[in-house]
C-alpha cells in the first residue's frame, strides 16, 4: 500500500460529516509537523481550520482543501460502508475518496517527499485545510482569509485540490470560477376560493409570464474563458396544499452563474427591471455567495499544465465550469489560484470512488509542482 493510499483510506475512516472534522486535520497536522511545518489550529464557531507554514521568505505556494464531505444517506444504496475504505478492483471505495480526502492525502505525501529532496528549498509552502467547504462557508476558508490578512501573510500561488478531472487525471484543471448569485423571490396575491376568481389575485398566474422571460434572457454571451451566465430556478411555493385555494403568495428560488461580463449588480439591475415590467407585487432577497475569479495565465497555471505533461503526458485543458469553490475566499488576496484533483464522475455520489493508481500519480504531479515553482 503507497503512503498516499494508507493515508486516504485513514482519513476516509473519519466521518467528517460538515462541519465536522472528526480529527481529520489533527492527522494531517502531525504529519506536517514532522516535515517541519508549523501549524496552527484556527477553530470558528463550531468549524475545524489550520493554517501550515514551512520556509520564512520568498514566494509561497498554498495547499488548500477541505476535511468535511457531504452526507453518505442512504447508506443502504452503498456496496460497501462509506466510511470504510474498501479495494475492489481498480478503485478505492468510500465518501471524500474523490472530493477530496484523495487530494489531501496527496498533498501531504508531495510534501513528505518534496522536503526529503529539497530539506532548504527556497521559498515558503502553506496549507490552509477547512471543515466547512461543503456547508455554509462561513466560518471555514472565508474566515481563515480574514486571518492571513490580520497577520500579514502573503501568499502567491494557491493549488486547491478539488477534483476537476473529467475522464482522466488531469485531463481538465480549473483555472477559475462563475460567480453565484442567489435569491428568493416573493410574489404577492390575493388568497380566495378557486370559484370567484374575480374575488383574487392569483400570483402564481400573475408570475408565469415574468418567469418565462427571465428564463429566456440572454444575459452575456461569456468569454474565452466563461460560457455564458445562466439562470435556473431551484425551487418553487405556493398555496396551502387543498385544490379549492387559491394561493395568496408565491415563493421561489433562483440562482445566477455568472461570467465576468457582468456584475452582481447588472444582474439585480436587470431582473429588477423584468419583474417591474409585468407589474408585479414582489419582494426580493439576495445572496452573494461568491464573485467569479480567474488566473489566466502566470507562473502557476505554467507550473501546473507543464508537470501534468511531464508525469501524465496529456495537456489540460482549462475551465471555469462547474460549481463554487473556496478559490472564490483566496483568489481575492491578489493570488494565482488553480483546482486540480481526482476524476469527479462520482463526488457526492453513491459509492464515491478514486482510481488507486490515481493517488499516486496526483502525488507525483503535486511534488513536480512544487520543484517547478520553489526547486528551480
Amino acid at each position: 500500500m503507497s503512503n498516499t493510499l494508507e493515508l486516504c483510506s485513514e482519513l476516509i475512516r473519519r466521518p467528517s460529516l460538515t462541519p465536522r472534522d472528526e480529527g481529520c486535520q489533527q492527522i494531517m497536522m502531525q504529519r506536517l509537523s514532522s516535515i517541519g511545518f508549523a501549524c496552527q489550529a484556527l477553530p470558528f464557531g463550531e468549524v475545524n481550520n489550520f493554517w501550515g507554514e514551512r520556509g520564512s521568505d520568498g514566494p509561497m505556494l498554498v495547499f488548500a482543501g477541505h476535511t468535511d464531505v457531504v452526507s453518505a444517506e442512504p447508506l443502504s444504496g452503498w456496496d460497501t460502508h462509506p466510511f470504510e475504505p474498501v479495494q475492489r478492483g481498480e478503485y478505492l471505495y468510500g465518501r471524500g475518496a474523490a472530493d477530496m480526502k484523495g487530494s489531501l492525502a496527496a498533498m501531504v505525501v508531495a510534501c513528505e517527499r518534496f522536503v526529503a529532496k529539497h530539506p532548504r528549498h527556497p521559498g515558503r509552502i502553506g496549507f490552509l485545510i477547512t471543515s466547512d467547504e461543503e456547508g455554509e462557508a462561513l466560518d471555514g476558508t472565508a474566515k481563515v482569509v480574514e486571518w492571513l490578512r490580520r497577520q500579514g501573510k502573503s501568499i502567491d500561488w494557491c493549488l486547491v485540490g478539488e477534483p476537476s478531472s473529467t475522464e482522466q487525471l488531469g485531463d481538465c484543471i480549473k483555472n477559475g470560477r462563475r460567480g453565484s448569485l442567489g435569491a428568493v423571490l416573493t410574489i404577492r396575491g390575493v388568497q380566495g376560493h378557486v370559484a370567484y376568481p374575480h374575488r383574487a389575485e392569483n400570483p402564481i398566474h400573475r408570475a408565469l409570464p415574468a418567469l418565462a422571460a427571465l428564463c429566456d434572457e440572454k444575459w452575456d454571451n461569456g468569454n474565452e474563458f466563461y460560457p455564458p451566465t445562466t439562470f435556473q430556478i431551484s425551487n418553487i411555493h405556493a398555496g396551502t396544499g387543498v385544490v379549492n385555494v387559491i394561493p395568496g403568495s408565491l415563493q421561489l428560488q433562483f440562482n445566477f452563474r455568472f461570467s465576468t461580463e457582468v456584475t452582481a449588480e447588472i444582474l439585480q439591475a436587470r431582473t429588477l427591471q423584468i419583474l417591474e415590467r409585468f407589474g408585479l407585487d414582489h419582494e426580493l432577497q439576495w445572496n452573494l455567495s461568491g464573485q467569479p475569479f480567474l488566473t489566466g495565465s502566470g507562473a502557476l497555471v505554467n507550473a501546473v499544465t507543464a508537470a501534468i505533461g511531464e508525469c501524465l503526458g496529456r495537456k489540460p485543458v482549462l475551465s471555469t465550469a462547474g460549481g463554487t469553490s473556496d478559490g472564490r475566499f483566496i483568489a481575492p488576496l491578489d493570488v494565482q489560484v488553480v483546482e486540480l484533483g481526482p476524476v469527479n464522475a462520482s463526488i457526492h455520489q453513491l459509492n464515491e470512488r478514486v482510481l488507486i493508481a490515481d493517488l499516486e500519480a496526483l502525488t507525483g504531479v503535486y511534488q513536480r509542482i512544487l520543484e517547478k515553482l520553489l526547486a528551480n
